[in-house]
């Protein structure tokens, strides 16, 4: 599938990867809808990408995501990619944090819930376009979690097995859904501790989209395939290098 000439929505598209996405698709001659929580974000990625557009809404609430549906349906008619990019974390020790539990289903809400209900909510939609796609970015860390993301990690595992049944389910359908794994991206996500093996946004979106294009369905990008290999053969060690990471 060449990303060229689509309709493609992207959740969280305000910074990181998903505005990375978002410049990339938009270069190569695509329609390219964003969303995200803040008003002010999704206003200046339009500023910088003017052919933009966005709509705002807490992916956390499904009356929001059902609201996000529907105004894609009425007035992108042609969208015919959904990239669920979107995720927060949460970053500590789940013992000792008092409001482990409250952040935990935040963050279950907008890394997992929100992403099946768009795709559920968008698919019969999906289904009536050429070139479908359901394309979920997740993570290396399915492989191999890192200890300070208690909550994150599980998530994207979630995501991952999601993804892998959902790819199944609709072999029969027009729509192809694809798992891009993401490895250490440097993006404001990091809050200015970027670790040192960090590749660019510009690097791991040009990886994907290649890939993607080629016809790749689970896509793990730079180093996410040795992660891969070794948490296969020694997920002790996959799990020990990951932690290691600074």
């Amino acid at each position: 599938m060449q990303l060229r000439n689509q309709t493609v929505l992207i959740t969280g598209g305000s910074s990181g990867i998903g505005l990375e996405l978002a410049r990339q698709l938009l270069s190569s001659g695509n329609k390219v809808i964003i969303c995200g929580r803040s008003e002010a974000r999704l206003a200046e990625a339009k500023k910088t990408l003017p052919t933009l557009d966005y709509f705002r809404c807490d992916l956390a609430q499904l009356e929001d995501c059902r609201l996000l549906s529907s105004w894609v349906i009425s007035n992108h008619p042609s969208c015919n990619v959904l990239i669920n990019n979107a995720a927060i974390v949460h970053r500590g020790d789940f013992h000792e944090d008092d409001a482990a539990v409250e952040k935990a289903i935040l963050e279950i809400d907008i890394n997992l819930v929100a992403p099946i209900a768009l795709t559920k909510m968008l698919l019969p939609h999906l289904e009536l376009q050429k070139r479908a796609r359901v394309i979920n970015i997740t993570t290396g860390l399915v492989y191999a979690p890192r200890a300070i993301y208690p909550i994150y990690n599980a998530t994207k595992a979630a995501l991952h097995s999601f993804s892998q049944v959902l790819r199944y389910q609709l072999k029969n359908t027009p729509i192809n859904v694809i798992e891009v794994m993401m490895p250490v991206v440097d993006t404001p996500w990091h809050e200015g501790h970027v670790p040192k093996i960090a590749i660019s946004p510009e690097r791991a979106v040009k990886e994907m989209i290649r890939r993607v294009e080629a016809g790749q369905y689970q896509i793990r990008v730079g180093k996410v395939r040795l992660l891969y290999v070794v948490s296969r053969i020694l997920p002790g060690l996959a799990f020990r290098m990951i932690n290691r990471v600074s």
